[in-house]
């Protein structure tokens, strides 16, 4: 485990953030540790044993509607399994056939590998595998206590904006590596922008962005909590501004290593940030967090590496550079009031 990963752990160790290192850092091979996950936010009951047929039915239906808009859920060229939720979606089998062969079928690697990160099993297990005990998973009380958190509908949107970019490297069928990842400043989402071919439409940059922050503001680290359809609740910030597009040119200014999720009052309150450029401490921040970006699977791990260098040397040269150049264009450097300990 890199030590970047480590500091992960180390610095915020809260239930929320070992889920979000399962989302965020977990391999993706196949689209079925998000389905599991969604499966696991679906569960309204207080039983702790969830039988394997009753999981089936919350884990097929989140994989056969992915599938209706991304045919592709893995880095496979077949799936059995996968095969059977096409045909229920052609209607040639029922939802009851669709349940046994999910059963039979769809949990044969992804409970065990749910909970490992990097080769390693996280501390804390949001469930045990008893399915040959008694038939299917138990939920253990880390489990019911994530689901108690103020900002578990986060961790929601957070994985659903998570399968989204992953799903989306995989459709375009091209490598990760010519597959960039903007922002559309205009309607506030993530686009995939592959070497000649359309623009795609993925996901809310608010989302794809606030698990790498653990909920907090990158300024003061504040906790924030993204509220479905109010988009004033969080910004999505340009840490050297956006005015600054025409000094850094040739540098991504609306590239994700230069967009932070931070709380109203750092961004435009009576003494946010506004367009001044964040102090040195803060830059080394940026730096931080993009590298746990990078420590992600791709495709923003891939984005990032390509519009800030192949290297953290190179990186570090190339924010110190757009930092020089916006320096001399603006000269009011701005801090926020912490409002928390640091997480990242």
């Amino acid at each position: 485990m890199t030590k970047l990963v480590q500091r992960f752990y180390e610095i915020a160790p809260s239930l929320e953030n070992y889920w979000r290192a399962i989302i965020l850092f977990g391999k993706n091979t196949a689209s079925y540790k998000f389905a599991l996950a969604k499966s696991l936010y679906d569960i309204k009951s207080s039983n702790e044993l969830i039988k394997l047929s009753d999981l089936a039915v919350l884990f097929s239906k989140h994989l056969t509607e992915h599938l209706s808009h991304s045919k592709k859920q893995g880095t496979f060229r077949n799936s059995r399994f996968l095969n059977f939720c096409l045909a229920f979606n052609k209607k040639e089998i029922s939802q009851t056939e669709l349940v046994e062969q999910t059963v039979k079928l769809g949990f044969q690697n992804v409970i065990d590998a749910f909970h490992n990160v990097h080769g390693n099993e996280i501390p804390h297990r949001f469930f045990v595998d008893e399915r040959k005990s008694h038939g299917g998973i138990r939920l253990t009380d880390d489990y019911f206590r994530l689901r108690e958190l103020e900002n578990y509908s986060d961790l929601v949107s957070e994985t659903e904006a998570r399968w989204r970019l992953v799903e989306t490297a995989w459709n375009l069928k091209i490598p990760s590596k010519l597959l960039k990842i903007d922002y559309n400043l205009e309607n506030r989402i993530l686009e995939a922008a592959p070497v000649s071919s359309a623009r795609v439409a993925v996901t809310s940059a608010r989302d794809a962005l606030n698990g790498y922050q653990k909920g907090k503001c990158f300024y003061c680290y504040k906790d924030i909590i993204i509220n479905d359809g109010d988009f004033d609740s969080v910004d999505v910030d340009h840490f050297f501004p956006h005015k600054l597009k025409g000094c850094a040119e040739g540098k991504p200014i609306d590239g994700v290593a230069n967009l932070v999720l931070s709380c109203r009052e750092c961004n435009r309150g009576k003494f946010g940030k506004f367009d001044r450029i964040p102090s040195l401490n803060l830059l080394e921040r940026l730096h931080r967090r993009n590298e746990y970006l990078i420590q992600s699977h791709h495709p923003l791990r891939e984005t990032i590496i390509m519009q800030t260098g192949f290297t953290e040397k190179e990186r570090v040269a190339f924010l110190q550079d757009v930092y020089n150049c916006a320096s001399v264009t603006v000269t009011s450097k701005w801090q926020p009031k912490s409002c928390g300990p640091p997480t990242f």
